[in-house]
């Protein structure tokens, strides 16, 4: 006859194991705001260097223009190349002259065209034809204005960014508060 062993498992306890569950809750709770805090300060370090590059290349495109991109038409009877579509001005026809006079070759007089010769020697002053998004929305969209307003601020939720020709302001074009410091704030960067 077989002889019947009890066999005692080991393992935790109940309680042992709520110890363990709450001690890693309690981490976690530590732990995770911090992630999301460090992820807050990349958008807004990402969104001061963009600015910080946007604004450079309207600065650049003002000193061999004498004017803002956007305000003049980037259409030129002159070019050999694929000419610019934008007539300039305030809303959409100011956004495709914005785009094509910062991605085209232009000339002197704001004429953009996809070659260079001697009349388009100007730029071009983005490396691609497509804005970069804003990386607070992650919306690549342009508002053009002309109201000649030195403290625009952003006015719509969810947009890219927005640039007055008068003036040559770009900001970051919406209204979240991601700084804690108010809505449109996240332009502190400004002109």
């Amino acid at each position: 006859m077989q002889a019947l062993h009890n066999t005692i498992q080991k393992g935790f306890t109940l309680v042992e194991l709520l110890i363990v569950v709450i001690i890693l809750a309690l981490l976690a709770a530590i732990v995770v705001p911090q992630f999301a805090s460090s992820t807050d300060d990349a958008k807004l370090a990402s969104l001061d260097t963009t600015l910080g590059n946007m604004r450079s290349a309207v600065d650049l495109y003002f000193q061999q223009h004498g004017e803002y991109p956007g305000e003049l038409t980037a259409v030129d009877v002159a070019c050999t190349g694929t000419d610019g579509t934008g007539t300039g001005g305030a809303g959409a026809q100011g956004v495709q002259a914005f785009l094509d006079q910062m991605s085209l070759y232009t000339d002197a007089d704001g004429g953009a065209c996809s070659v260079k010769d001697a009349n388009f020697k100007f730029g071009p002053y983005l490396k691609k034809a497509t804005l970069p998004p804003n990386p607070i929305t992650g919306v690549a969209t342009l508002e053009v204005i002309n109201t000649g307003d030195l403290l625009m601020a952003g006015t719509a939720a969810n947009q890219g960014w927005k640039f007055d020709f008068v003036v040559g302001k770009f900001i970051a074009n919406d209204t979240t508060d991601i700084d804690g410091a108010g809505p449109g704030t996240e332009t502190y960067d400004q002109r």
